[in-house]
């Protein structure tokens, strides 16, 4: 979010306008969509890493300004947090070799952030939640000095009635609250995104819902939160509840989360989730596009309201003479090597290829309420979780293992990634990342509690975690994915 406003700039008026302009844009939107650009056929990716910045104790470090200032990396940017930075990609054509030409791109991109972190006596580091974070680096102390985060913060701490409630069973248990929005910033992700078809997007969005829980199960990377052993992917149930400003009292009504999986099966494309954001959720940034900048793109206040809408299948929109949309998957985790991650992302984008013409017919037989179900326990469980899928012959719904749904349809997937023209040496290199992981059950989450285990038998507790983000960093370096890690 490179927008540049200041709180003063949300007055009454300000909030009026804003809204009225919602939904002129609204009413541009079908119209928008029927220049031929939105419609082309090429595919193609894009992504946003979001890192860790840690010290030579592994433990959190508030180095992105410094690293911004020193750092020869374009498309590099800070976060909410003073120790995350974000470093985006240049987006590539889908047929060919995509994923080597991101890779090339993450890998000189990471190594120049982390060689720029070590000017400071730090590192970067590529993972979901970093087992160090404690109470004290999600103080107000930490969020970064710029005045769109500090809008941010108090935008949602006004819509709060009290602390931010924080409440997560796992292995362990942590119930906390904190006062800040810094509570976010503790989750970094790797944000993937895939151009599509405007007049196909119902279609692929469907099945971006219905595959990406399956995904998830396979990339999770974010087991420890403030110290305590959670679920598999935490980052899924943290992120929600660290900017949950509704009533929690019992028996009341309450409104849609703002970070959601969705509230049903799409119908009507992309407009319809803009629509959605629009009206059940108010604005919490209401800034015209004169004050926030004079060269601003057509459906400013439009995109920047939807953006603060946090869905994990983000629907995108880039108007223009060259406009698209595309599909932004937010729920893999960062890390723990970009062979994995970008793995994680081939897995997602052959499934959706692969399923978009045929969605209807698992649609049919799954209630969205049950696609959201499957999402949250593959956060849960990970590869253990036990999910509903559809059949063709149903009669009845009944859980079955991720795992085995999951080997059902990697040869799917291989043909979703054929159809967009990516190699055959591509395509093999990531499934079978992919498939070494699903055989082995090792992902970066469970490696990280294997570790801990081992650890917590020879080390004081208060070594524990420092020493197994030591050798975390030290295995993605190596980069060597990680299904292979001992």
């Amino acid at each position: 979010m490179g927008l540049q406003f200041h709180q003063h700039d949300v007055t009454r008026a300000q909030t009026t306008l804003f809204e009225r302009r919602l939904h002129e844009q609204l009413d541009q939107i079908e119209s928008e969509l029927e220049k031929p650009c939105y419609n082309r056929p090429e595919v193609s990716f894009g992504a946003e890493l979001e890192m860790y910045l840690i010290d030579r104790h592994f433990m959190p470090a508030a180095l992105n300004e410094a690293v911004l200032g020193k750092a020869r990396v374009t498309g590099l940017q800070e976060e909410l947090n003073q120790y995350n930075i974000e470093y985006n990609l240049d987006p590539v054509d889908a047929p060919g070799t995509p994923f080597t030409h991101l890779k090339r791109q993450l890998s000189q991109g990471t190594r120049a952030i982390d060689q720029t972190a070590s000017m400071y006596d730090g590192h970067a580091v590529a993972i979901g939640i970093l087992p160090t974070l404690s109470n004290h680096h999600l103080t107000l102390d930490f969020l970064t000095n710029r005045p769109r985060y500090k809008a941010l913060t108090s935008a949602l701490k006004g819509l709060n009635k009290g602390p931010f409630q924080i409440d997560i069973h796992g292995q362990d248990t942590v119930r906390t609250q904190c006062e800040e929005v810094t509570l976010e910033g503790a989750n970094t992700s790797f944000q993937f995104h895939h151009r599509v078809p405007a007049n196909q997007f119902t279609a692929y969005y469907n099945a971006a819902q219905l595959t990406t829980p399956l995904v998830l199960a396979l990339a999770g990377n974010s087991p420890f939160f403030l110290g305590k052993r959670l679920w598999q992917e935490t980052r899924i149930a943290l992120f929600k509840q660290s900017i949950d400003y509704r009533d929690h009292a019992t028996g009341r009504w309450r409104q849609p989360a703002r970070v959601n999986f969705g509230n049903g099966w799409l119908r009507q494309g992309v407009a319809e989730c803009l629509t959605e954001s629009v009206a059940l959720y108010p604005p919490i940034l209401p800034v015209t596009a004169e004050r926030i900048d004079k060269t601003a793109q057509p459906f400013s206040e439009l995109l920047l309201h939807h953006g603060t809408v946090w869905s994990w299948n983000r629907a995108v929109l880039q108007p223009g003479q060259k406009g698209h949309v595309r599909i932004e998957y937010r729920s893999l985790p960062a890390g723990p090597t970009i062979d994995d991650m970008l793995a994680n992302a081939a897995l997602q984008v052959g499934l959706v290829e692969a399923l978009s013409g045929e969605c209807e017919t698992y649609l049919r037989r799954l209630p969205f309420r049950f696609a959201e179900y499957n999402f949250y326990r593959c956060a849960q469980y990970g590869l253990n979780a036990r999910i509903i899928w559809p059949q063709l012959r149903q009669q009845g719904l009944s859980e079955q293992r991720v795992t085995d749904v999951i080997a059902d349809l990697l040869p799917r997937a291989d043909e979703g990634l054929a159809s967009i023209g990516i190699d055959k040496t591509e395509r093999d290199h990531y499934l079978n990342i992919i498939e070494h992981r699903l055989a082995s059950r090792q992902t970066g989450a469970s490696w990280q509690l294997s570790a801990f285990q081992r650890l917590s038998a020879n080390l004081a507790p208060h070594h524990v975690l420092p020493e197994l983000c030591r050798q975390y960093y030290q295995r993605s370096l190596d980069g060597q994915p990680v299904a292979n890690w001992e």
